[in-house]
């Protein structure tokens, strides 16, 4: 029950769709989404498959509580070998593709190959088809979604696609379904395109069913009340959105500014989500139209955004005088200040290209941080950039880079391998500011210290989404943790990802642990899932999914050296804030990481720790 018992094996190379039944030994071991599909691909691929050739797998997966009546149940995630870091990677998204693929009547689609020529997939139900879609290739996201409800005519088609960043390689591209919510990060856009696969357009209308559907209600109806009732969940993000985040990480030191270089930044005020709900001197409306909704979401954190019609970005583009996918905080972080700009504007229309044109925000703003770095010390030039001015603070520069790297032209190219590659190219790789070769997301190490251990141990790269430990350090949630602190962190960062991982697996979406925990989760599944879950089953769960991606990443090459950051947030101090006069404390905190995981001093798991969660 819950789960739909089956999947699709998609072979692109010789045309072939397949029905397979599921397996439900994994399932029961690693529940769904994130951790089955995870299971699936670690023994099917080989760790160290090229993330861009036609070896490589991908799967769309959703999770057990995916198309059910459980608050934020709409998630799907893609797993596959990411290009921009080359260990595992698992993108997960909202909207209401995931949804519609669960009641269509599929746990997950694999797949594999790579197809001769451009084409899409098509599901009605039960009914797959590999259909050509020559005439979407080199097409925007939007005009792709758009393009495939017509030629189906069918509005209520769900489409995840990538744009022109995705086909060209753009080692961050995102996968984009709804018009703006996305897959988004380690380049798994970038892994569709190389299949020539340009989008999955699904239609479901089968239903999911459950274990035991009358207890199954009243625990969702228990849990949407906890929801509502939560001064995080019920109040802050409806009105602002993450973008709550910004003024309170930037007073406490731990905004990061102008690639990295300073903690604080001065223009916060103008990005942030009280500037969204102000109105505008030139026409009287504020950069938020309203909030918006995931399937079965009762948060609804979501920012639709219309822009200031005479602002200079869009004066040519009618097209982006409709309200869209707003900023929120990653994104207005990377794009704001990240890159010294003030203007809420000229952030929203990057926004805007990055769904339009399918490419992950804060790996591009993280990319171009780093470049106007460089600019600014004479290393690139107007030469290489097409005579555009990369400085720290110039919105005109932003926009543009913002458009030349969602199409993949231009100087947009060098920017879409990531600030890794960019950085080693113009002799400067100290400058890159990622862990295994992405970018870090919008929360300096120095300020918030469990951040700087999450960010080097996360499977994916840096990732705020794999242990938030903001919640306990800034918001006091589930407990108030000093951030400027290091003891009782190594413990704090993995349970954080060991319930992550969970709740990634259940097809529910992350911002209910503000709310949650998994005593509120496990009887929502207890109800859904055959067999017997409680919140010490589920937690072994995500312990056991955890050790399963370190398994897959030390097999493909990475070592216990590729568990570290930037010498700028180990060596320079913070300048102003709280923190000032720290730098991350992660050589005291992993030590006593390895030895909580059972991994040896190399981060290699132990034969004891591999047999304890039926690894080995």
């Amino acid at each position: 029950m819950s789960w739909t018992g089956k999947f699709l094996r998609i072979d692109l190379t010789n045309g072939s769709v397949k029905t397979e039944e599921l397996n439900r030994a994994w399932a029961r071991q690693y529940l769904g989404q994130r951790g089955l599909a995870t299971k699936y691909f670690a023994e099917e691929v080989d760790p160290k498959v090229d993330p861009l050739s036609p070896a490589n797998k991908m799967i769309f997966t959703t999770g057990p509580l995916t198309g059910t009546a459980a608050s934020t149940g709409g998630r799907y995630s893609v797993v596959t070998k990411g290009p921009l870091t080359n260990c595992i990677a698992c993108s997960n998204s909202g909207g209401f593709f995931g949804n519609e693929l669960k009641n269509a009547g599929w746990d997950m689609i694999i797949v594999e190959g790579r197809s001769p020529k451009p084409v899409y997939l098509s599901i009605e139900n039960e009914t797959v088809e590999i259909r050509d879609a020559a005439e979407f290739w080199g097409k925007t996201v939007w005009e792709t979604e758009n393009g495939l409800k017509a030629r189906h005519q069918d509005p209520m088609l769900r489409v995840a696609t990538i744009g022109a960043a995705g086909e060209k390689g753009v080692l961050y591209a995102c996968i984009v379904n709804d018009l703006h919510r996305a897959a988004g990060r380690s380049g798994v856009g970038a892994v569709m395109g190389s299949k020539n696969l340009k989008a999955i357009a699904v239609r479901g209308t089968r239903g999911v069913t459950v274990k035991d559907p009358d207890r199954f209600i009243k625990a969702t109806i228990e849990q949407k009340k906890v929801l509502a009732d939560n001064a995080v969940t019920g109040q802050g993000l409806p009105k602002y959105g993450t973008q709550v985040l910004m003024n309170v990480i930037n007073e406490i030191g731990a905004m990061p500014t102008r690639n990295f270089k300073e903690v604080q930044f001065e223009g916060a005020h103008k990005i942030s989500a009280e500037a969204m709900h102000e109105p505008r001197a030139t026409d009287g409306k504020a950069n938020l139209a309203t909030n918006g909704a995931c399937f079965g979401c009762t948060i609804a954190c979501g920012r639709i955004s219309r822009m200031d019609p005479g602002h200079f970005s869009i004066t040519s583009r009618p097209q982006y005088k409709e309200p869209s996918g707003g900023v929120e905080y990653e994104a207005a972080w990377a794009m704001g200040s990240d890159c010294g700009v003030d203007d809420l504007e000229a952030c929203t229309f990057a926004n805007f290209m990055c769904n339009e044109h399918g490419i992950d925000p804060i790996s591009f703003g993280s990319t171009l941080a780093a470049a106007m770095e460089m600019f600014e010390m004479g290393v690139i030039t107007k030469e290489q950039t097409g005579g555009v001015e990369l400085k720290f603070g110039s919105a005109e520069a932003l926009v543009k880079m913002a458009e030349l790297t969602g199409k993949g032209e231009g100087f947009g190219l060098e920017l879409g391998q990531g600030s890794r590659r960019l950085c080693a190219k113009y002799g400067h790789p100290e400058l890159s500011m990622t862990v295994k070769s992405q970018e870090f997301p919008a929360y300096d190490p120095r300020g918030i210290q469990g951040m700087g251990l999450t960010y080097a141990t996360s499977n994916r790269g840096a990732c705020h989404l794999r242990s938030y430990t903001v919640a306990s350090e800034v918001l006091g949630i589930p407990f108030k943790s000093d951030p400027l602190a290091t003891d009782g962190k190594a413990a704090l960062v993995k349970a954080f990802q060991d319930a992550t991982a969970a709740f990634d697996a259940s097809g529910i979406c992350i911002f209910t642990t503000f709310a949650w925990s998994l005593e509120n989760l496990a009887p929502q599944i207890d109800a859904a899932c055959e067999g017997e879950w409680t919140p010490e089953i589920l937690l072994e769960v995500g312990e056991r999914i955890w050790t399963l991606e370190r398994q897959f990443n030390l097999a493909a090459g990475m070592t216990a050296a590729d568990d570290t950051l930037p010498k700028r947030l180990l060596k320079d101090a913070a300048k102003t804030g709280p923190a000032k006069g720290l730098t991350s404390g992660l050589e005291k905190m992993l030590p006593e990481y390895y030895q909580l995981r059972g991994w040896t001093t190399d981060g290699v798991p132990t034969t004891e720790t591999l047999k304890r969660l039926q690894l080995a």
